[in-house]
């Protein structure tokens, strides 16, 4: 190749890509800033590794949600602006039981309902952990999967069926009402201050060596990935070895032909809503469990992310979503690396929007539910 040749084919890739050519830069000067920050020390090893480690558990956890919210999307043709309350209400379902089974005798009954309401209980004088009330956690992650299994069934049933088949627009502002109610039903009855529920004191943690120092990781970490990674799993042999998931995956590629061969849609529907909903509890009481406390407005402030994950990763793609989710998580943690920390959820939307650019259907774009 000569230098002339070299000239016009640079000269083109500068006019017809300059968004690759800076994004490139950027990279370079970001890998730059990381290498000279470790070599002087500014930027330890651990450190990155614990950036990372939470970036992956955070991901997990959007992930997880965002598998229910592109079910439903691809199911059902329509964004659900209420899926952020149906996590916060799964997660005060079932932290409502793990207080009940861990403080039974020890605190009013109705106070442990409430979920320690205007700081009646505390979730660490209990001693709630995963290893120091297992039973309790365990029926409280159960119950916030069925009790979110029900709201969604309740709400799609009264709201949702009777005007399914109006446009998209008029079911997503629909949805964001149900937002407000549930969001403000939840502050009637339990209130509107954090609350912290576990007892982080006595979680046990171990310090995984990494070059430079440890990571810490915690009995609740652990228990966070080893459910994330088993229901994500659950969900792909649902998916690719069953009966229902076939109907699924063909409902999403057209409604009508599905209705015309015989698959019961009505049914497959209500599956959407079962599968996607118990997700999306568990997804919520581990996200409290992770970090200890519990507000009213948790799902809201998980919503965005969440969206950004499902359509990075390609809108009605379940593996979209978790891959999404993860590449969302990993970078809102480890941005600190380069940006104040308060710009983190910036960060996580940038990445997603330069990935748009060059791959405007998301990485998994095309793929739906599958």
């Amino acid at each position: 190749m000569g230098v002339s040749e070299t000239y016009v084919r640079g000269r083109r890739l500068v006019v017809d890509q300059p968004l690759a050519i800076v994004v490139g830069l950027i990279g370079l000067w970001m890998a730059w800033f990381l290498a000279a920050g470790l070599a002087a020390g500014r930027v330890q090893f651990h450190d990155v590794a614990a950036l990372l480690w939470d970036g992956l558990l955070r991901g997990l956890i959007v992930g997880l949600a965002g598998i229910g919210l592109s079910m439903t999307y691809s199911i059902l043709n329509f964004a659900n602006f209420s899926h952020g309350d149906y996590i916060t209400a799964g997660a005060f379902s079932g932290w409502a039981v793990t207080y009940l089974l861990a403080g039974l005798g020890e605190a009013d009954v109705g106070s442990l309902l409430l979920v320690g309401a205007g700081g009646s209980v505390f979730g660490g004088a209990l001693g709630i952990g995963v290893t120091t009330s297992p039973i309790a956690v365990a029926a409280g992650a159960v119950v916030a999967g069925v009790a979110t299994v029900a709201l969604a069934l309740v709400i799609d049933r009264v709201v949702y069926r009777p005007i399914r088949d109006e446009s998209g627009i008029t079911l997503l502002i629909t949805s964001i009402g149900v937002a407000f109610a549930l969001r403000y039903l939840l502050v009637f009855v339990f209130g509107t201050d954090v609350r912290g529920t576990t007892a982080a004191g006595l979680v046990p943690r171990a310090s995984v060596p990494v070059v430079d120092g440890t990571v810490r990781v915690t009995a609740h970490d652990a228990t966070l990935l080893v459910v994330s990674v088993g229901l994500m799993l659950g969900v792909h042999l649902l998916l690719q070895r069953t009966k229902l998931g076939k109907a699924m995956r063909a409902m999403s590629d057209n409604e009508d032909l599905a209705r015309i061969t015989g698959i019961p849609t009505e049914r497959v529907v209500r599956a959407t809503w079962i599968i996607g909903g118990g997700l999306t509890g568990v997804a919520g009481y581990m996200f409290v469990l992770w970090k200890g406390t519990l507000g009213f407005n948790d799902g809201w402030l998980l919503l965005l992310l969440i969206f950004a994950a499902v359509i990075l990763g390609g809108i009605g793609s379940i593996y979209g979503a978790i891959g999404g989710g993860i590449i969302i998580g990993v970078t809102a943690s480890t941005s600190v690396i380069w940006v104040p920390s308060e710009f983190g959820r910036a960060a996580a939307f940038v990445v997603m929007i330069v990935i748009l650019l060059f791959k405007p259907k998301g990485i998994f774009g095309g793929r739906t539910t599958a």
